[in-house]
């Protein structure tokens, strides 16, 4: 006998609806569990072990409340570290934000790298490039502009990398709107759907994962690779890294820290824009990459994508150039 459209119609609304509910239980279960438990969190060092550390921060243009984000870079409880700010233009307005950093914390190591010279396609990864004479440290951290942490940041994005095994540490992160709706639109994006979706992702095994907003790992990792040169036209580089690291047979660990990241959309327009960039980045990624590609349903390729921050390829959600 052959079914009724009305019997084909019920039974497919029931089985969507039935995923729907699936996937939302394991996303309250994912949102629960700690990002890696086991021996990871059981090897960390205690603050004696701790290395010193070079943060990179490459930055483009004066952000609304960048001091205030850069700041909290400045403020971590860590025994030894050094922040470099990275800019294409000595002229850049957000060198604003950091002269005044320089003031404010005097004792800090904190250092700028103006050098327009153009590395590749990738305009941040051509900035990474030409900070990294200035880094002093074998433990680096590289961090988006917008984004803003807690004082225990570093310690525990680094604990993780005593274990040789770990090629990069990343984390979470929650989008904090401006106001206005299609900021607000933005930051549901991140916090409703994408962030979920990367922790049922890692609930289900995948560590494809790798995001601008904090990306951890010793020198020697990034020397393996080929340096910041191996990403040099690379779109989605923040995903890059994380790739190329496993290759070499070492792990993505996804942290237990979230950090926040600023959510600024002016328009439909802006947000239209950003959100089509980052679905550009999906089949760019697909493309090169078949394993990617299995599990994008639940990830998107590295953070290169969420609405917001994609002019001067500077962040996380990179704004358009």
């Amino acid at each position: 006998m052959i079914p009724s459209p009305q019997s084909l119609a019920t039974v497919s609304g029931t089985a969507l609806a039935a995923l729907a509910a699936g996937y939302t239980t394991l996303a309250g279960i994912a949102l629960r569990r700690p990002a890696n438990p086991g021996r990871l969190l059981a090897r960390q060092p205690g603050r004696e072990a701790l290395r010193a550390v070079t943060i990179l921060k490459p930055l483009c243009g004066a952000e609304h409340g960048l001091y205030e984000r850069l700041r909290s870079f400045c403020e971590q409880r860590y025994p030894d570290f050094q922040i470099v700010f990275g800019v294409r233009d000595p002229g850049d307005p957000a060198l604003t934000a950091v002269r005044q950093l320089q003031r404010d914390f005097p004792a800090l190591d904190l250092e700028v790298a103006a050098d327009p010279s153009q590395h590749g396609t990738n305009a941040k990864v051509s900035n990474l490039i030409n900070m990294m004479p200035h880094a002093r440290h074998d433990y680096l951290v590289i961090a988006d502009s917008d984004v803003q942490v807690p004082r225990d940041y570093l310690e525990r994005v680094i604990a993780p990398l005593a274990d040789e095994g770990v090629g990069i540490v990343t984390c979470p992160y929650r989008g904090v709107p401006r106001p206005g709706l299609w900021s607000l639109l933005g930051s549901m994006f991140v916090n409703e759907w994408f962030m979920p979706s990367v922790r049922v992702a890692a609930l289900l095994g995948s560590r494809e994962l790798a995001f601008g907003a904090t990306i951890a790992l010793r020198r020697e990792s990034l020397e393996r690779i080929g340096g910041f040169a191996a990403l040099a036209n690379r779109l989605a580089d923040d995903y890059a890294l994380g790739e190329l690291t496993r290759q070499r047979g070492l792990t993505t660990v996804l942290s237990g820290l979230e950090v926040e990241t600023s959510v600024d959309e002016a328009g439909a327009g802006g947000l239209l824009r950003h959100v089509l960039r980052w679905l550009r980045t999906i089949r760019a990624v697909c493309r090169a990459s078949l394993s990617a590609c299995r599990s994008r349903f639940w990830v998107q390729p590295s953070r290169a994508a969420p609405p917001s921050r994609w002019r001067c390829s500077r962040s996380r959600h990179r704004r358009e150039s």
